[in-house]
């Protein structure tokens, strides 16, 4: 990534970054500010969780090319770095076939308890 531009974008609060089942070609790093992970369950917007400064999401699209399984919004002004489709392959072929393997096992786990 350090001989890539990375692409940055701002949100203000409340403003989306991606929505439920839309397909995904980025993973997000915050920079500043926080993002809500929210899910709509029984009808029922429910906040799953949030990402502060540091803190990666979006990465589960980019490992098993499935729909988005929440969206994630902004809770207040947050800046979030971009990570590609190309970068984030880039790394894994430079990974540990074990890795690799591990986290594929580890993303079918996550999406098979979210679907309970």
């Amino acid at each position: 990534m350090a001989s890539q531009v990375l692409q940055r974008q701002s949100f203000k609060p409340g403003a989306k970054i991606f929505k439920e089942g839309d397909l995904g070609n980025m993973a997000y790093v915050v920079q500043e500010g926080e993002v809500e992970i929210v899910k709509v369950i029984d009808g029922v917007e429910q906040v799953l969780g949030t990402v502060g400064q540091g803190g990666i999401f979006g990465e589960m699209a980019l490992i098993d090319a499935k729909p988005r399984m929440a969206a994630a919004r902004a809770a207040r002004g947050t800046t979030i770095i971009c990570v590609s489709q190309q970068m984030f392959d880039d790394k894994l072929k430079k990974s540990d076939p074990f890795i690799r393997g591990l986290l594929n096992i580890l993303a079918d786990n996550v999406r098979s308890l979210s679907n309970k």
